[in-house]
């Protein structure tokens, strides 16, 4: 498709900062190049009529919420900040945080929050304040712009952060009061740029290859020889995604099976094969599955 106006021309954000690297990836993996140029927000990519252009997650919210951009990958956790009215496409699975309250040990009474007026402290405004009220928390909400954890016990009583493994938490010795919510970094679309028959197919296109990366991912492929009397055993134990491919070897009365397995199956899996008359098992990765 050759981009001949705007409304022809996908208008795509990519995210800056942690979530870089692994949007990047499941691109690569999915056969979209983006060629990054040394201090430039405008890589290019290869897909015709797309336009892409790399911002910080929370700059690629508001930008699809005004229009300006059409898709773009971004954290759950900002959109449902910023109350943006857009269209979840993927969830990549990528980065995933938990959004908590979090005190200081020597603050809580019986693991609570102490029925006072707090300081909370956030970069989160619309979701902590929401929280506050929600939890029946009185006080002062403080907006911080980074380093959220550093602000207990001296600048603020309680936080609201994010955290994937809650070492940074332990590590500032906060404590866990509340969960607001999980994020994580998902490809989300201006619905208006849904309506766009032109703009919507090529939408559809990179939503499929993403997903057909992110589906690979959770599977690996299976080869294995069987003799044709244990077939049947065989084939009954393996988790496809519908039927196994079944071929006769050559010069050979035995067959060939393969199949696309879940990779979490696999250790229980290839004993149970070996133990059914599978032979010659081979476990290889894959980049893509389109079903």
């Amino acid at each position: 498709m050759n981009p001949q106006s705007t409304e022809q021309t996908l208008r795509f954000a990519l995210p800056k900062g942690r979530m870089q690297e692994g949007v990047l990836q499941i691109l690569a993996d999915a056969g979209i190049r983006v060629a990054l140029g040394a201090r430039s927000y405008r890589p290019s990519i290869s897909l015709e009529g797309v336009d892409v252009k790399l911002l910080k997650p929370q700059n690629i919210v508001g930008m699809l919420d005004a229009g300006a951009r059409d898709i773009g990958f971004a954290g759950a956790d900002w959109v449902a900040e910023m109350g943006a009215d857009l269209v979840e496409l993927v969830d990549t699975g990528l980065d995933p945080v938990r959004l908590v309250a979090a005190a200081p040990s020597t603050l809580l009474e019986a693991g609570r929050l102490p029925d006072r007026d707090l300081v909370v402290a956030s970069e989160y405004a619309s979701l902590t304040q929401s929280w506050m009220r929600e939890a029946g928390v009185r006080g002062t909400f403080l907006r911080t712009f980074g380093a959220t954890e550093v602000f207990p016990p001296d600048d603020a009583d309680c936080i609201v952060d994010n955290t994937a493994t809650g070492s940074t938490l332990r590590a500032n010795n906060l404590d866990i009061v509340g969960e607001l919510m999980t994020s994580s970094t998902r490809l989300y679309a201006n619905p208006r740029a849904l309506e766009n028959p032109a703009l919507r197919e090529t939408i559809d296109q990179i939503v499929m290859l993403v997903r057909s990366v992110l589906v690979a991912r959770e599977r690996v492929m299976i080869d294995l020889n069987v003799c044709e009397t244990r077939l049947d055993a065989v084939v009954e134990a393996i988790p496809c995604m519908r039927k196994p491919t079944v071929s006769h070897l050559t010069a050979s009365t035995d067959l060939a099976v393969r199949a696309a397995v879940p990779r979490r199956t696999l250790a229980e899996l290839i004993p149970d094969l070996k133990t059914r008359g599978a032979t010659d098992i081979v476990v290889s990765s894959l980049s893509q599955i389109v079903p």
